[in-house]
């Protein structure tokens, strides 16, 4: 068994699963940053569980470049919602407002920054592998 893939396994499904809690039960509409923050983590949940099942120490390959570019998109998101000067740069001109705080636990702890924490615990996770399969 391998506790690397098994921990980003574990954080890309709590991800996906909190995501699809703010959206579905508690009634909060993604915005765009939110959208892509989603493309990049819900395949994560499947390739992942995947490749824990049989065992794949070369996922890294495939997975890594997913999870870096979540991980550049959601501290981007997160910047914009908490440095006032940088919300002139917001791209979300419909809908939503990516600088809209859902939930703002703690006084820091923001939807986005639960996605920068599940992209960089899977990244991380993907690098330690990485390292040992080498």
């Amino acid at each position: 068994m391998n506790k690397s893939l098994l921990f980003a396994w574990i954080a890309a499904v709590i991800a996906t699963l909190g995501s699809l809690y703010f959206s579905e039960v508690m009634h909060f509409i993604p915005c765009t940053l939110c959208w892509y923050q989603r493309i990049f983590m819900y395949p994560l949940a499947i390739i992942l569980g995947i490749a824990f099942y049989k065992n794949d120490r070369d996922i890294y390959k495939y997975v890594l470049p997913l999870s870096i570019i979540g991980m550049f998109i959601s501290g981007y998101h997160l910047l914009l919602q908490k440095i006032p000067y940088l919300q002139q740069f917001e791209m979300c001109t419909t809908g939503v407002p990516c600088s809209k705080d859902y939930i703002n636990w703690l006084g820091f702890i923001t939807i986005p920054m639960l996605a920068f924490i599940a992209f960089t615990i899977i990244t991380v996770s993907l690098v330690s592998l990485q390292r040992r399969s080498r």
